[in-house]
């Protein structure tokens, strides 16, 4: 404890430091502040008919935006068009050349280009996804006061949603500049982390004390092995060329240096869980509408039922398998095993006991794809733990998202990104790390060789 507050008043007493977290604490108070704001027009209290499960696509949408989506707010879009239209670049600079060319041998200009795409396409993303908002307030009965003209609601809403997204990408891309950490990454956890207390608050009050504590265990377990996965690599060992030093009768040669090549056995994050759980939602959502029983509600026992229930057997076993295939599919695009052996190349590089060139690059394929083995394995259960955790020891659902999935991936890795800036800077006015006994993973000069892979 005494060292805890000593490194507090340490990181206090680096003014950058300290304005920098300040800066960051009230960007998010901003962020939250703008997710209470209601669209012009829109009669709160018929909201609540909407679904709120966590077990639909619209719990699910509703608990990264900390509420918004519920509440009809400024940020009801969030963060997630940004998201949404990140990932459709970085896909694209796997299979497009003029991606690829723009985000590997452009430098800073190819960089400032695929921002400028990302934001247009940000901007599409959210007139669609807006106008589908929108139009499902529109089918709530009471949702719309009748007295706005309809014409009027409709543009001046739709330019609110896609401006509040936009004001969240500049609220992020502040607190990246300005702020600690990544911007975006912590508006989404925010969110994540502002349905906890509820969360707690409705466990605690269906449950025994005894078991509360046992369940709050279990989570810091489960929390703890996620970090281990998230920082857990593969150290394949380097060798620098031998140098000549001196001049004259003075030459003499030198060994080269020793490091590693740092290969995560979680290389994918999050991603192959996104995309998992986007596709499984899809045939569920179409079933809903296809396939519907009594009220517009899939049929008992219908395939429509089995996949939009979170918790069924049928559905965690294809979501299991899903994500394990992904992880596959994102660390094969994520990591390059040829760049890493043109790197070590240019470097005078190489790895013990295996020639240049062919050979190496071979060598990392054949490690990466071992790795990876126990790290999908691993990202499948945790996907699948929340399920586990509600239908085996009858923890609720909202509380047992925490648990794993997307929710547990991205507050880990978001603190664990955090922490290290905060770290970095501790380190440079020459105090002690946050952990003393041993270093956050990303500290090794040769970490950066695998960034963008």
């Amino acid at each position: 404890m005494k060292r805890l507050i000593t490194t507090l008043k340490n990181i206090w007493s680096i003014d950058e430091l300290k304005g920098r977290i300040l800066f960051t604490i009230a960007m998010l108070a901003v962020y939250r502040v703008g997710s209470f704001i209601i669209l012009p027009g829109v009669n709160r209290g018929a909201l609540d008919t909407i679904s709120n499960a966590p077990t639909d696509l619209l719990g699910i949408i509703n608990m990264f935006s900390g509420g918004a989506f519920k509440n009809a707010s400024l940020f009801a879009l969030g963060i997630m068009p940004y998201i949404t239209a990140s990932i459709i670049i970085q896909l694209l600079g796997f299979a497009v050349p003029y991606f690829q060319k723009l985000q590997q041998k452009e430098g800073e200009s190819g960089r400032k280009k695929i921002t400028q795409i990302t934001r247009m396409l940000t901007v599409f993303i959210c007139l669609v996804q807006g106008t589908g908002y929108l139009s499902m307030i529109q089918t709530t009965p009471g949702a719309i006061n009748p007295s706005v003209p309809t014409g009027i609601f409709w543009l001046a809403n739709i330019i609110i949603l896609c401006a509040g997204t936009i004001f969240a990408m500049w609220l992020g891309e502040k607190i990246t500049d300005k702020g600690i950490g990544n911007g975006v990454s912590l508006l989404i956890t925010i969110g994540i982390i502002a349905t906890l207390p509820a969360a707690f608050i409705g466990e605690m009050s269906n449950t025994n004390p005894f078991m509360f504590i046992i369940i709050l265990g279990a989570l810091f377990a489960v929390t703890l092995a996620t970090v281990l996965i998230v920082q857990g690599v593969r150290k394949i060992p380097i060798q620098f060329a031998k140098r000549i030093v001196g001049r004259g009768n003075n030459e003499m040669p030198v060994a080269g240096n020793r490091d590693y090549i740092p290969v995560k056995v979680n290389a994918a994050g999050v991603m192959p869980i996104i995309f998992a759980q986007a596709l499984m939602f899809l045939p569920g959502t179409v079933a809903t509408y296809f396939m519907s029983g009594d009220g517009g509600s899939p049929a008992t026992g219908s395939m429509a039922a089995i996949f939009n229930d979170i918790t069924s057997t049928p559905y965690n076993l294809v979501y299991f398998l899903l994500v394990v295939v992904f992880t596959y599919v994102y660390t094969a695009l994520l990591v390059n095993p040829q760049q890493y052996a043109e790197y070590l190349k240019r470097q005078n590089a190489f790895i013990p006991g295996v020639k240049p060139g062919k050979s190496t690059a071979d060598f990392i394929d054949t490690v990466t794809t071992r790795i990876t083995l126990p790290g999908s394995i691993f990202l499948g259960l945790i996907s699948i733990l929340p399920a586990i955790i509600n239908r085996i020891f009858g923890v609720n659902l909202s509380l047992a998202l925490f648990f794993g999935g997307t929710s547990l991936l991205i507050l880990v890795a978001v603190v664990l990104d955090t922490l290290q800036q905060i770290e970095s800077y501790l380190l440079m006015r020459k105090y002690d790390g946050l952990v003393k006994s041993g270093k956050l993973q990303g500290r090794s000069r040769m970490q950066g060789i695998g960034a963008g892979m």
